[in-house]
């Protein structure tokens, strides 16, 4: 206030100087305000004249402004209370990044598996399987889905396992054993419908027994051809068709290849023989199992082992037969054949005379130092009849032990290799 009696241009110059001193809280330079506000507060403030705004309410909440970016393009949630005139922001880190996969092998396309790909809900998960889960599923309508029963999702588990890919040619498995009357050619048939059964691609079995073999005699049979048929129109097979016609096939889809019914010609099949037969095979099927002879020191012995990826020694449950059977993985690796036999699997017939008088867990330590895997085979009277075996008449005990041999046999097949 002016003192009565001064010049007006006086009080005029003083009322200034008071109102300078009331706002001398406020920089002199607004547009300083929003600078001097911390960057990481993520926030703009909006400076514009009341008049400029499109909204007139006084309590709105949450005015966006288009004001300068900040000296940083990182932003977070703000985590005050919302103010007029404040815009949140969201933080680029709750936004999902794409997956960037270190660089390395290409995916087999095998690899985009439905379970991979979709995402769980009650449209993409299939019904479970299981009387109580799937009781509870269809009592609801879909709605309450429990999933698998723990005995269903064994065996999905074990079918995954004989169903594992593999790329780069044909696999060999030879199943051999140095004493006959230990169930050699009837788990080679275990193991194959086994293999077909749970497989997309094909398996054949092909019966290399110098001493004419009865792994024909374990299936249907559709034809009289034998290898030496085979051997003999080598020349004509042009495709699988061709080849097909001198197989028998079973349920399961394992094709058979008969040997030699007629023991003078049985004895002239030789290591060359055998390749031509492996050879054809090589083509059609992407297993091929060899029952093989019960001698370890023939000719088409050598070829055998000469193509196998993995072998299966058959023992029996009884001293002798395990004795044998220890001497042929012996024999093996004093051959040159120690990576078949750290590789190779055991598959313990339990169905011999004998063997509920030996310790069987005894044997099977033994070979546990051995080899890779030991399989018990139990005793089934389908099988004890020697004539053909059905796959769907086997006892439950006696499919799945086929079956986990199976695994065991895929698994320790190479996935990949050149051809």
């Amino acid at each position: 206030m002016a003192e009565p009696g001064e010049p007006l241009d006086l009080r005029t110059r003083r009322a200034r100087e008071q109102d300078d001193e009331y706002n001398s809280e406020l920089a002199p330079d607004t547009g300083n305000l929003a600078a001097a506000l911390p960057e990481s507060l993520g926030v703009t403030i909006d400076l514009s004249p009341r008049s400029a705004r499109d909204d007139d309410d006084d309590d709105a909440i949450g005015d966006e402004v288009a004001l300068p970016e900040p000296a940083t393009t990182h932003s977070v949630i703000v985590p005050t209370p919302p103010m007029r005139g404040v815009h949140r922001q969201v933080s680029p880190q709750t936004v999902d990044a794409p997956v960037i996969r270190e660089p390395g092998r290409p995916e087999e396309p095998s690899m985009l598996t439905a379970d991979r790909l979709l995402e769980p809900n009650r449209k993409t998960r299939p019904a479970p399987e299981g009387g109580v889960s799937h009781g509870l599923y269809a009592a609801s309508f879909g709605v309450i889905n429990l999933g698998d029963s723990k005995k269903v999702r064994a065996r999905k588990e074990l079918d995954t396992r004989i169903q594992r890919s593999f790329s780069g040619g044909t696999r060999f498995v030879p199943v051999l054993t140095r004493k006959g009357g230990v169930g050699k050619t009837t788990v080679t048939a275990l193991l194959g419908m086994a293999l077909a059964d749970s497989r997309e691609d094909r398996v054949i079995a092909v019966d290399a027994n110098p001493d004419r073999g009865t792994l024909s005699e374990r299936v249907a049979k559709l034809t009289r051809a034998t290898v030496r048929d085979v051997v003999n129109k080598a020349a004509s097979i042009g495709g699988y068709t061709d080849f097909s016609a001198l197989v028998s096939r079973d349920e399961t889809r394992l094709d058979v290849l008969a040997s030699d019914t007629d023991p003078l010609l049985s004895e002239a099949f030789s290591d060359d023989d055998y390749n031509v037969v492996a050879d054809l095979a090589a083509r059609f099927y992407s297993i091929v199992l060899t029952d093989c002879g019960t001698g370890i020191v023939h000719s088409v012995m050598r070829a055998t082992l000469g193509r196998a990826d993995s072998i299966v020694i058959v023992s029996g449950g009884s001293v002798d037969e395990a004795r044998l059977a220890s001497e042929t993985l012996t024999w093996l690796e004093a051959n040159g054949y120690g990576e078949l036999v750290a590789n190779a699997v055991v598959a313990l017939n339990t169905a011999t005379q004998g063997t509920n008088l030996v310790k069987l867990s005894e044997i099977e330590m033994h070979f546990q130092s051995r080899v890779r895997e030991i399989v018990r085979i139990p005793y089934d009277p389908v099988l004890a009849a020697g004539s053909v075996i059905h796959w769907k008449d086997l006892k439950p005990l006696t499919r799945h032990a086929a079956r986990v041999l199976a695994a065991e046999v895929v698994e320790g097949l190479p996935a990949d290799r050149g051809i």
